[in-house]
Formats: C-alpha cells, structure tokens, sequence
C-alpha cells in the first residue's frame, strides 16, 4: 500500500511539474514573439529570506514604451542568478503589462522552464521505479 501510494504522489507531483513547465514555455514563447524589448539597469541588490536562508535579488529598472520608469525583480533566484549592480540587462515585456517583465537571458527565461521539466522527469522516474520494483 505504501508503494503505490510514494507512486500516485510522485506521478501527481511529476504530472503538476510538467504541466509548471509547460505553462512556463508558452508564456516564455508568447512573450519573445509579442514582448517588447528593451534595456534595462540594475539599481539595486535586495535581501530576502529563503529556505535556504537569505539570498541576494537584484531590482531592475527600465523604461516602457510610454516612458514611464519600471522596477522589477527577476522571478529566477539562486546560485548564479544575481547580477551585479550598476550592469545593463536586456529586458523583455509583455506590452499591456511592463510589471511582468523578464531579463532576457537564457538562465532567466529558459532555465526556469529547464530545471521545471527535469525535477518532473525525476519524479516521473521515480514514481515509476516505484511500482516496477
């Protein structure tokens, strides 16, 4: 009983991973063919509590098609997601919603996506080792 049911969950949790990923690919996908570009300059480096303790988010400004001035912070966080201060980023946005905004790199909006899709690869894997042994 036990088995099967580490199975459902990591399945379930697999299932749900990859449904994240892929609502993350169309979104990454609607906004760099309809998303405005830009530049943008990083103004400041925030302090926020994590799990894993305190981790270090940069805030970004830019301009948006009308001018007015924008601050975001990047969704991705972690080990090698910071940017230093002072640095110009490219910046992509939806147009009828600049506060969405993303750092167009390829860590910023393609890992996402990535590592999603591979933590639900290995609970699929998992939930299938499961019932076979």
């Amino acid at each position: 009983m036990s088995g099967t049911l580490g199975a459902v969950l990591c399945g379930g949790a697999g299932v749900f991973l990859l449904g994240c990923a892929l609502s993350e690919g169309v979104q990454m996908r609607r906004l760099r063919r309809h998303g405005r570009h830009t530049h943008g300059v990083v103004v400041d480096n925030v302090r926020v509590s994590s799990e894993d303790g305190p981790e270090w988010v940069p805030v970004i400004e830019f301009l948006d098609h009308r001018g007015h001035r924008v601050e975001f912070k990047p969704r991705m966080r972690g080990s090698g997601m910071g940017l230093a201060t002072g640095l110009t980023v490219p910046v992509i946005y939806p147009p009828h919603n600049p506060q969405r905004a993303r750092v167009r790199m390829w860590r910023h909006m393609t890992g996402p996506v990535v590592v999603m899709a591979c933590a639900a690869a290995v609970f699929l894997a998992v939930g299938v080792f499961i019932v076979v042994h």
